[in-house]
């Protein structure tokens, strides 16, 4: 009887030694936030390091409509890059995975790692032939070739994810399709497409943020008028004087599509994950 009344008081004690760490890391990674929020709405005048973790005397918005006003085309350059970039990523990503999970051919087995060896490529190593590629094709300083190179830089780690979502597909579905006259388009369109949601689901969340948070191929390979958010809040400090305020109120605009986008579908990114969206 002592046992089984002692169980509950030693799982909330587990409990606690759990979550104690897990709140202390999370306050952790919270105080950037705070700091930038709290200094978007402060005057210049109260812009010192003393009182940095102070709240501002006021609450105003026009930090955050100043910032917002220089970064608006800069906005539109971003999801101009952004949405063609992940969607094509992510539907080559999903045929090359399901070539290469369900459809064997000689040198598939060479041909995936050496996909994936283009995870590991450094961005810096390349630039100097991708800038020499990109004027000899006519597409450098603009964003036609931004959105390429994102795309090709995002198929080996959206290919991994569809790979391996496919591979857990049951082969019966596939040989079903095969004896139904279904092709190889036919299979992947009626049969894989639609099962593949939280594959895709995963790879669009992956590719936006990596794609909006991108800074150094946005500043090498685009003209001012081309830049996206990221490069342009790097230029919004000035020479001499910076409007850390102003400053503040457009890094937390610039990081505002990504944490909307973890807040609400985080839950669908994490389910993809845990559907094998990522398993090997």
């Amino acid at each position: 009887m002592t046992q089984s009344s002692d169980y509950p008081r030693n799982r909330h004690w587990q409990r606690l030694l759990l979550y104690f760490p897990l709140m202390l890391l999370s306050i952790f990674y919270l105080v950037p936030i705070y700091v930038i929020l709290v200094t978007g709405f402060k005057g210049f005048d109260e812009i010192n390091l003393r009182t940095m973790w102070n709240l501002p005397a006021r609450l105003s918005f026009d930090n955050y409509l100043s910032a917002f006003n220089l970064l608006t085309p800069y906005i539109w350059n971003s999801l101009n890059m952004v949405v063609p970039a992940t969607v094509a990523s992510a539907l080559i990503g999903s045929i090359n995975g399901f070539v290469l999970a369900r459809w064997k051919f000689r040198g598939a087995n060479l041909i995936f790692p050496l996909i994936l060896f283009g995870m590991f490529i450094p961005y810096q190593s390349i630039f100097i032939p991708l800038v020499q590629f990109m004027r000899m094709i006519g597409i450098y300083g603009g964003l036609p070739g931004l959105v390429l190179t994102h795309v090709i830089y995002g198929i080996p780690i959206t290919t991994l994810i569809f790979r391996n979502h496919y591979s857990t597909i049951p082969q019966e579905i596939i040989e079903a399709a095969r004896i139904d006259g279904a092709g190889l388009l036919n299979t992947y369109r009626y049969i894989l497409l639609p099962l593949s949601m939280p594959a895709f689901v995963v790879a669009l969340i992956w590719q936006f943020t990596a794609t909006w948070n991108d800074f150094l191929f946005a500043v090498v390979l685009t003209r001012p008028e081309f830049w996206p958010i990221t490069v342009a809040l790097n230029n919004m400090a000035g020479s001499q004087i910076v409007a850390w305020n102003i400053q503040m109120a457009g890094a937390l605009l610039a990081a505002l599509p990504t944490i909307v986008v973890y807040v609400f579908l985080g839950r669908y990114f994490i389910h993809g994950l845990m559907a094998g969206a990522l398993r090997e």
